[in-house]
């Protein structure tokens, strides 16, 4: 029960409306990136992108002395969703905003701390925001790159994100089995 108040609670705190400061402070308190290390450095200025650091400790660290792969493919995980709902609804919209799915190709062993940053441009918001006028759903797939203290590749994460306007009129559809495949 106490993990469940603690999900549902930063859950919540995440998907209100909050300054760049205050989220990164709920977000580096979410317990589950905490407890893997993952610290955002900052948000940058009306959401358009975010700085986080990846830390090595006893906490992290697998039997090759290296951080674990599970930590690397959390920390990616959350932050362009994050972005992207945190902009669309200070423009209006009534979103939701998920991974839909990841892979990730590691490069090296992360044997020091690491960092990654990513950045949504003025065209991203624009294509997204025609396709959710238009169909009232949004699907594209990003890039990150996570780098080592030396600026050396270990990791590359491709996040596919889904958003979905719930004010649309298509928003409430069903989708019927067998419609999943036609989604991939």
């Amino acid at each position: 029960m106490g993990y469940s108040f603690h999900a549902n609670f930063f859950g919540y705190l995440a998907s209100m409306l909050v300054s760049e400061g205050v989220l990164k402070w709920v977000i580096r308190f979410y317990p589950p990136l905490l407890f893997q290390r993952v610290w955002v450095i900052r948000f940058y200025k009306e959401f358009r992108g975010v700085e986080v650091k990846i830390s090595k400790s006893f906490l992290n660290k697998n039997s090759h002395k290296s951080i674990f792969g599970g930590t690397i493919y959390a920390a990616a995980d959350p932050f362009h969703p994050l972005l992207f709902y945190n902009i669309l609804s200070r423009k209006g919209y009534n979103v939701r905003a998920w991974t839909r799915s990841s892979a990730i190709r590691y490069h090296k062993p992360a044997h020091s701390n690491l960092h990654f940053k990513i950045i949504i441009s003025d065209k991203e918001i624009s294509i997204c925001e025609e396709q959710l006028n238009l169909t009232g759903k949004f699907r594209k797939s990003y890039l990150v790159e996570i780098f080592d203290k030396n600026d050396k590749l270990c990791a590359a994460v491709i996040n596919e994100i889904y958003i979905r306007d719930l004010n649309h009129p298509g928003a409430a559809e069903v989708i019927e089995p067998g419609e999943l495949e036609k989604l991939k």
